[in-house]
């Protein structure tokens, strides 16, 4: 049996390596087969030395993480020990701290958007060398935010002229033309996630400003034909709706110093067949093409409520017995 008392310079400097709660570390515990105890300012780790080892890497990660000014939060926490663990077990992955490297619209009010596991880090990554880009995954796992920070990120640093944001209106059966409104306000709720991301990121001066300026643009999928999008950031969300002609159209009208960014999750196509899918046919063709980067996500990745992952589970079980 090993024992190693961690200090740190106050409680409250320890406290946010555990977002004040302490039940994270009772979680740590029972994942690293450890006894954990803390008081005042420190903290003590009891268990086989190779499992008080790894208590301590967690922590160290926990405080680099610090020093780059990240904040911990029970997500973060839990990434940090998952990540010790992939580790010992010779599995490829980065600590919490690795995920502070890569920071989206620094320098406003808000904080700067970071991401917030291993799957999130390669696609952010994926965004900044990639002209097209493919977020693939169940919903919950963060690919629309981080599309939209991204863009917005390249627009405030002039990279781009404008945000193109785009989606196909399939969707309870309603067709445009019978929506109330111009052609903004009907497209406007099928948009609405994109919306609420930038809402997330900026600040409302900001936001307006944008806005005023007319530099994110929105449109339906089906009027994107005949367009050249040049020095733009260009989004494509729920593209597991798009069919296979409007996948390719869509594709086809990048123009120069422009980037596309297509997500979509496969387990909710709504076309009928599901197998005319654009968002299919474009992972059969297209992976492996340079310029194009494929992302893929699964429910272990998902960053909303952790009753959220395990419904995803739940139902890819249950579908998977359905087709046997």
């Amino acid at each position: 049996m090993a024992e190693k008392l961690l200090d740190f310079e106050s409680p409250h400097y320890l406290h946010s390596l555990f977002a004040d709660d302490v039940n994270l570390l009772k979680e740590m515990g029972q994942s690293l087969d450890l006894n954990v105890t803390t008081r005042d300012a420190w903290v003590k780790l009891e268990g086989d030395e190779n499992r008080v080892e790894l208590g301590e890497s967690v922590f160290a990660d926990l405080e680099e993480a610090r020093r780059k000014g990240g904040p911990i939060n029970a997500h973060g926490f839990r990434f940090a020990v998952s990540s010790a663990l992939a580790g010992e077990a010779g599995e490829e992955a980065s600590g919490v701290s690795n995920l502070f490297d890569r920071r989206l619209l620094s320098g406003g009010t808000k904080p700067p958007v970071t991401p917030r596991n291993q799957a999130q880090l390669e696609y952010v990554e994926a965004l900044a060398s990639h002209d097209v880009v493919f977020g693939i995954g169940p919903a919950g796992t963060g690919k629309t935010f981080l599309a939209m920070a991204h863009a917005l990120d390249r627009l405030k640093n002039r990279q781009v002229d404008r945000i193109v944001l785009t989606r196909p209106a399939v969707e309870a059966g309603e067709a445009l033309g019978f929506l109330p409104g111009a052609l903004e306000e009907k497209v406007l709720p099928y948009l609405r996630p994109l919306y609420d991301a930038m809402s997330a990121m900026l600040d409302r001066a900001e936001a307006s400003k944008f806005a005023e300026k007319n530099l994110i643009e929105i449109a339906p999928l089906a009027y994107m034909r005949g367009r050249t999008l040049s020095n733009a950031c260009v989004i494509l969300d729920e593209a597991q709706n798009a069919s296979r002609e409007q996948m390719l159209m869509f594709l086809t009208r990048l123009g120069e110093d422009s980037q596309c960014i297509v997500t979509g999750d496969p387990s909710q196509i709504d076309l009928r067949p599901k197998k005319k899918s654009g968002l299919l046919e474009a992972i059969r063709l297209l992976d492996g093409v340079e310029g194009i980067a494929f992302n893929r996500f699964s429910g272990s990745d998902v960053v909303r409520h952790p009753v959220v992952s395990r419904i995803i589970k739940a139902y890819d079980e249950g579908r998977g017995e359905e087709a046997e």
